[in-house]
């Protein structure tokens, strides 16, 4: 039994090392590493800290900056363009089904008088009446 389990563990030893050994990639000198990182560097490819993460790669577009700007007045427009946390995520406009000032007032009024309206920390939840 000795044997049989000395052997097993040998074999299995000898797979592992094996394994190992395929998986080993050359070792980069330190000219090359830096080689690299100057390309990632001129590329784009290679950020430091939070901000630039993830790399902005670079686009190629056939745009001129006129319809860049037009596209953008056109987001910006329709709703599909925010600026900060507080416009996010963008609602995006429907039409044909805006509601007058009057009816949002009247929506409001109706919310104020069955309850459904509350305002600041201290009325929350709601308090049905």
């Amino acid at each position: 039994m000795k044997t049989l389990a000395t052997t097993l563990f040998l074999s299995l030893a000898l797979a592992g090392v094996g394994a190992q050994a395929a998986g080993v990639e050359q070792a980069k000198s330190s000219a090359q590493v830096a080689t690299e990182l100057q390309a990632a560097k001129a590329s784009g490819q290679y950020t430091f800290g939070e901000l630039d993460y993830p790399p902005a790669l670079p686009q190629k577009t056939s745009l001129s900056s006129q319809e860049v700007q037009a596209e953008l007045q056109q987001a910006k427009v329709s709703g599909q363009y925010t600026f900060g946390e507080l416009q996010y995520p963008p609602v995006v406009a429907t039409s044909g089904s805006a509601k007058s000032r009057a009816d949002v007032q009247q929506e409001l009024a109706q919310a104020k008088a069955s309850g459904q309206y509350t305002f600041g920390e201290l009325e929350y939840p709601p308090i049905s009446r």
